[in-house]
């Protein structure tokens, strides 16, 4: 769906277009912002977001990989702890475009039987794609039984294509109310993401922004 080699910070118009099922901001008339991580949750990495999170009263939602919850299931749990909320990432991190639709839906289940073990929800849950990347028929084998949300923002972490500063820059410079960023948790970003993570939220609480986990 998207090309993390664009450097989209903002995803354009066009892409939100694609498909009525794709959730990529929430309209609101407040000043909420609503905070996403992707990949986790992983040892210290997760920990110190949380730590940052709490620090400025913010909350977000954790778009989960299955198979780390399995391997760090305290850490999952100190997320919904804390009053955050999971989100399904597959088990395996696995990329839509080069999947079958059959065994894409089975490892989308099976993460969510040990998100659902961590979080029970009587609502809807909530998955995003690795990488942005989903068919249309995989879009609509799973919005019936889930919200598919994607991004407005991206913070571009995991890239060495541009500084900490930069990035910084531009995603701060592209948010607006409603907007559904995306950080990730992962040791690929961990460096931009302590530069970054801190620093936007200072900036937007400064100017009396909220920061939500999404709860549809």
């Amino acid at each position: 769906m998207i090309s993390n080699s664009l450097h989209f910070y903002k995803t354009p118009g066009f892409l939100k277009r694609i498909s009525k099922d794709l959730i990529w901001d929430i309209p609101t008339n407040e000043k909420d912002i609503f905070l996403t991580f992707d990949d986790g949750p992983v040892p210290e990495l997760t920990e110190y977001v949380l730590e940052t999170l709490e620090a400025y009263d913010a909350k977000a939602t954790f778009f989960c990989v299955g198979d780390n919850i399995f391997k760090h299931p305290e850490i999952c749990r100190k997320v919904v702890e804390k009053g955050h909320r999971l989100g399904n990432h597959t088990f395996n991190h696995l990329k839509g475009w080069k999947t079958h639709e059959k065994k894409y839906v089975e490892n989308i289940d099976k993460c969510q039987e040990y998100i659902s073990t961590n979080q029970p929800l009587a609502y809807k849950p909530l998955f995003r794609p690795p990488h942005g990347q989903i068919t249309l028929n995989q879009i609509k084998r799973l919005s019936n039984k889930f919200h598919i949300i994607m991004w407005d923002i991206l913070a571009y972490d995991f890239s060495t294509s541009h500084t900490p500063q930069k990035s910084l820059e531009q995603i701060i410079k592209k948010t607006r109310p409603g907007s559904i960023i995306v950080f990730h948790d992962n040791y690929k970003a961990e460096h931009k993401l302590k530069f970054m993570l801190p620093r936007y939220l200072e900036y937007f609480r400064e100017k009396d922004f909220n920061f939500k986990k999404i709860e549809y």
